[in-house]
This record gives structure tokens, C-alpha cells and sequence, in this order.
């Protein structure tokens, strides 16, 4: 009855950890990475199958998740009884282990042979021995191999890796050609063998990448020649893609076109955005959300230190209509983001928290990680009244030591998005087929 209690504890903690993870829409690895620990660990503990030992990782989980000051009450509730229940079955089970191990040993234990008894009884067999002709013949073997070794050693050793004849002098060195420097000798030692017919001239001409010095013989090989193409710096550890035709909430967006609306075509769905806004030349009304992805190129964890925002470009608003692509759609669900004021003299990302059927998402705080494994993707909100605003993002990374930065821009180019406060507004009537003014 005892245990089935025990078993009731652990579960309810876990269960209240799950009832908490879920609230987000963060996955197991996420969440262990923003609380500095192992995913498999806190797979375990939201499923019952280990407790922590300490309430502080519990106590962040609780806070990551958004947790009421009343469900973190009884959170630490819950993870005493949980504590309590691990600790009593782990006591029993590690005193019957000892007890058990100790009696194996006890019966595993070899009788001790009794002492001053001597007979074949208690004897161990004697090996053998080997007759004396058929040692010395193993040792003159021994003798012999070691000999080959020696020679072959001697011979390794001779300069330029010159063999010796078979009357064990070494070959006298090849006369230089006439007319080459002494200082070209040792080219011609590290160069390798050309075929015959080979001129002096075309062994000692070797093509590099920086012309000799001899007035200053002193300088290394290094010094000398263009490092190899591996020697360059490695690539940045991380790769990301950017989408700057991402709606809110997948179905509402502005575009500026300066064109009436009988000359523009009707609203594209989302996947078709970047196409249709290209064929009107269209500058994002008002806002401009971009969704970037980024991921490590390898496992190795890559920090993600910070979000920047450059500002490359400010003038008046854009001219022309503001083309609404619908008259908005509600969801229950609103995603965390950057939020981005380009009105700012100096504008910053600023980390937004989410929302779910009213249950806060929590906002994204960096620093994170991330790897080839685990990608991450963030969503940028820019917006402005009083601008046609040119930018661009930074990102800040680090990596085993290394750190750089990334720009973020649109293909090359920087992002724009342009105010249409005071501009004429229009929406689609799919009944009529036309655009009409947005009331």
C-alpha cells in the first residue's frame, strides 16, 4: 500500500510538469536548453521516471512556463511528497542489495586450502618445460631480428633518403649543375624527381606563389610561399533564411502600390505574396514581418547573443493607395515576436510574449543555442507611420571561442516598409470582383 502511495506522489508531480509544458509551444529540447540541462532529463521528470533533487531547476521550469504564484505552491508541494516517495524505495532496495551482494560473496568465497598440507591434492600441475636445445633456438631468433632491425634503422638514417650499395658505402652525392647558387641546393633536395629529359633549368623554375628572397635567407617556408586554401578562416558555424512576406496571424497585411485599383490584380494567397508584391512593385504598408530561421551547420551548440536593427535609409512616406489583403482574421493564438519601432531614433528589437486563448507565451530572451539539431525560428514585427524605412538585422553569435556577426537583409538588399498613415485604403469585395474603399 505503501509503494502504490510512493507511486501516486511521483505521478502527480509529473503529471503537473506535463499540465505546465504544455502550455507553451516550446518542445522538450527548447526548454532544456533555457534551463541548462540535459533533454532526456527533463523528458524523465515530466514522465515519472526520476525526481530532481533540487526544487531550483523545477522553480525556472515553473517561471519559463508562466506558472501562478499558487500552481508554483503547490508545484513545491507536490515535488516534496515526489522527493519523500523516491527516497524510501531507493533505501530499502540499496540496504536488500548490499544484504544480497554480501551473502554472494560469502558463498562465491573459494575454500582457503589448509595450512602445512602438502600432496598432490593441493598442488598446482607444473608445466612442462621446454627441452635446453629448443630454448637456444628462440633465442638465436630473437638475436637475429633484432639485427635485421638495426640495419634497416642505419639505412633509414642516411641523408637525402639515400640507400647504401651492396658494399655498404653510400653513393656519392650527384655534381650540381654548373652555373646554379649554392643557395639553390636545398630546393633540389625537397623537390621531387622530374622525368628524364627534364632540362636544370625547368626542376629549379618550380612555380610559387611568392618569389624567393636570397638576400634574406632567414625567412621560413611559411614566410615564403601563400598559405594553402585550408588554411583560411572557417565558415561561420550557423546559416539562416529570411521570409519578409510572412501576414499577421497567416491572412492580413498592408502593401503601398502606386496605381488605382481597377490597374491592380486581387489579393494573392500568402504563398503567392513575393510574387504578387514584385509585379507591382508593392512596399509593405505599415509593418513588415519577418520570419527568420536559423540553425547551426553542425551538433555544436552556437549562442545566438543578440538581435540588432540598422537603419540604412529614411525618407517620406511612400505615394500611392494602401491595398489591404484582408480585413484581418482573429485567431486564439498570437505568436511572440521582435517588435521593431522604426519611428526611433534608435530602434531596438524588443522581445514580445505571445498569447494563447489567454494563457501568456513567454517572450524570447537570448541568449540561446542553437545547432543542426535543434533550428529556431523568430519573428520579426518592424513598423512605422512616418517613414519609407530601409533596414537591415544583425545577429551576434559565438561558437567554441569564435564569435561574429550576421546581417539579415532581404537577398541582399535591405528590408523596406513605409507608413500609410493618410493614404487612401482599399479591400477586396469578392462579391463585386473590385476593390472598394476599406471602411
Amino acid at each position: 500500500m505503501s509503494a502504490q502511495h510512493d507511486v501516486d506522489d511521483v505521478g502527480e508531480f509529473a503529471a503537473l510538469l506535463r499540465t505546465l509544458k504544455e502550455r507553451t509551444d516550446r518542445s522538450y529540447g527548447s526548454l532544456a536548453r533555457r534551463l541548462a540541462m540535459n533533454t532526456s532529463t527533463l523528458h524523465r521528470y515530466c514522465a515519472g521516471e526520476a525526481v530532481p533533487v533540487d526544487f531550483a531547476p523545477v522553480e525556472r521550469f515553473a517561471a519559463l512556463c508562466g506558472a501562478s504564484p499558487e500552481e508554483r505552491l503547490e508545484l513545491h508541494r507536490r515535488w516534496l511528497l515526489a522527493v519523500a516517495a523516491r527516497q524510501r524505495p531507493r533505501t530499502a532496495s540499496a540496504a536488500g542489495t548490499a544484504e544480497e551482494g554480501a551473502v554472494a560473496a560469502e558463498a562465491e568465497e573459494p575454500e582457503a586450502a589448509p595450512a602445512g598440507v602438502d600432496g598432490p591434492a593441493h598442488e598446482a600441475p607444473l608445466l612442462p618445460r621446454r627441452p635446453w636445445y629448443r630454448r637456444r633456438r628462440v633465442a638465436v631468433g630473437l638475436a637475429a631480428a633484432c639485427a635485421v632491425f638495426a640495419v634497416l634503422g642505419s639505412l633509414a638514417a642516411l641523408p637525402d633518403g639515400r640507400r647504401a650499395s651492396a658494399d655498404g658505402r653510400a653513393p656519392s652525392a650527384a655534381p650540381a649543375p654548373s652555373g646554379t647558387a649554392k643557395a639553390d641546393a636545398p630546393d633540389r633536395k625537397s623537390a621531387s624527381p622530374t622525368p628524364s629529359g627534364s632540362s636544370p633549368t625547368a626542376r629549379r623554375s618550380a612555380p610559387s606563389a611568392t618569389p624567393k628572397k636570397k638576400s634574406s635567407p632567414s625567412l621560413s617556408p611559411s614566410a615564403r610561399t601563400t598559405p594553402p586554401a585550408d588554411a583560411a578562416a572557417p565558415a561561420t558555424p550557423l546559416t539562416w533564411s529570411a521570409d519578409s512576406q510572412a501576414w499577421k496571424l497567416g491572412c492580413g497585411h498592408d502593401y503601398v502600390v502606386a496605381a488605382p485599383p481597377r490597374q491592380v490584380p486581387p489579393p494573392p494567397v500568402p504563398q503567392d505574396a513575393g510574387v504578387w508584391a514584385a509585379s507591382q512593385n508593392a512596399v509593405h504598408g505599415g509593418e513588415t514581418l519577418v520570419q527568420l530561421s536559423v540553425q547551426g551547420r553542425t551538433d555544436t551548440a552556437v549562442v545566438l547573443e543578440a538581435l540588432r536593427v540598422r537603419v540604412v535609409g529614411r525618407t517620406a512616406p511612400a505615394e500611392g493607395n494602401a491595398y489591404a489583403m484582408d480585413r484581418g482574421c482573429g485567431g486564439s493564438i498570437t505568436p511572440r515576436s521582435f517588435d521593431v519601432n522604426l519611428d526611433k531614433d534608435r530602434p531596438i528589437a524588443r522581445a514580445v510574449a505571445g498569447s494563447d486563448a489567454g494563457t501568456p507565451i513567454p517572450a524570447v530572451r537570448m541568449p540561446y543555442r542553437v545547432s543542426a539539431r535543434d533550428p529556431e525560428v523568430l519573428l520579426v514585427n518592424a513598423r512605422t507611420q512616418a517613414c519609407d524605412c530601409r533596414w537591415y538585422l544583425e545577429l551576434d553569435w559565438s561558437s567554441q571561442g569564435r564569435r561574429g556577426t550576421v546581417r539579415i537583409d532581404d537577398d541582399g538588399r535591405p528590408f523596406r516598409t513605409s507608413g500609410i498613415k493618410g493614404l487612401p485604403r482599399y479591400v477586396y469585395d469578392t462579391s463585386a470582383r473590385g476593390w472598394t474603399p476599406y471602411s
